[in-house]
């Protein structure tokens, strides 16, 4: 995938913030006495993508596709395999311990189980002042609890939680408290790791609000994971659709739902419920499951589930390709969009 890179005298810059170039993330299989490594489990297998400033970037697909695997080598929470990731023109894989305590700063995730996330033994007060004396974004106690506070009614909470443990609120407070904590060092970029998906669906609707607000009003990126495509929708600029370690296709929000050219993408979209209790839609289920990253099938690795597939798409793997702005990896060029549009008049 292309990257846009300026190039300078003393460094190389890039104009969108994350760059991901052919990331791999491969974890060994190891057997025996002496654990020789017999094999690997190819989590992310050659992925790459940039995000833009300010953008919402969805990335959508099942469970085992390598969503959070993704998010934790652009992290480095997980040690990639190869490639590179770059923020701000710096590659995360080989940051020194400086460069790495910047980018904590500026780069930080929001987890999918917020009571997980946040530590038990610490108030909501200890929890924010923490990480605010770890980047050294305040000089004393009271300026802490002050910006504490700050962040907490921008998050939709009030002094009185300032002295609370985690336990003692509700989930989707607990979310809340989670966002405030990421935003606590003033940072850049956010990954959010299905960060509904454990909240009552009353409650992620405020939650999804409260994270669009804060992106207008504080200059933020998003990276949005999710296996739920209607909040993808809501939240996104553009979609990457990720199956069994790789992307297969990316392009802006309204094409991937429109017009999507990977039949993976167009039985995940045609599965969407719509939203009318009286309308017929043609329902089109996606066969059989996920084969395990462990033993990856030759050729399109979609090809045992998908109705279209070719003899090529059995034995040659397709590349990535873009045209006008809509990244496919497929072999066949077939046109969904009449079939969505059928989906589309059956909504009303």
């Amino acid at each position: 995938m292309r990257s846009h890179v300026i190039s300078t005298k003393n460094a190389v810059k890039t104009i969108d913030p994350l760059v991901v170039k052919n990331l791999k993330v491969w974890f060994p299989i190891k057997s025996g006495v002496i654990q020789k490594t017999i094999g690997h489990v190819k989590a992310v297998d050659g992925v790459s993508f940039s995000v833009k400033k300010n953008e919402t970037l969805g990335v959508v697909g099942e469970s085992g596709s390598g969503k959070t695997t993704l998010a934790r080598a652009i992290l480095r929470l997980v040690k990639p395999t190869a490639g590179e990731v770059r923020f701000d023109g710096i590659n995360i894989p080989k940051a020194n311990r400086q460069q790495m305590k910047t980018l904590r700063q500026k780069v930080q995730i929001i987890f999918q189980d917020p009571y997980a996330s946040l530590d038990p033994r610490q108030t909501v007060s200890s929890l924010l002042r923490e990480a605010m004396h770890i980047h050294g974004v305040v000089k004393s106690k009271s300026e802490a609890t002050e910006k504490s506070l700050k962040l907490l009614r921008k998050v939709g909470l009030d002094e009185e939680h300032l002295y609370r443990f985690p336990h003692e609120f509700s989930g989707g407070q607990r979310q809340r408290i989670a966002v405030a904590r990421a935003l606590v060092a003033n940072a850049e970029f956010l990954i959010l790791d299905e960060p509904t998906s454990f909240l009552d669906v009353s409650v992620q609707a405020s939650v999804l609000n409260l994270l669009k607000d804060l992106q207008k009003d504080l200059n933020l990126t998003y990276m949005f994971i999710t296996h739920n495509l209607a909040v993808v929708h809501h939240m996104s600029n553009r979609v990457a659709v990720m199956y069994l370690g790789k992307i297969v296709e990316l392009a802006d929000k309204n094409t991937i739902y429109r017009n999507p050219k990977h039949p993976y993408t167009f039985q995940l979209m045609a599965a969407i419920p719509v939203p009318n209790p009286e309308a017929k839609k043609k329902e089109i289920l996606l066969e059989g499951d996920v084969p395990s990253p462990i033993n990856i099938p030759l050729g399109c690795r979609f090809h045992p589930r998908c109705k279209y597939a070719k003899e090529k798409c059995r034995k040659v793997e397709p590349n990535l390709v873009e045209k006008d702005g809509h990244f496919v990896a497929c072999h066949s060029e077939i046109d969904f969009s009449a079939e969505m549009r059928t989906g589309e008049s059956a909504d009303g």
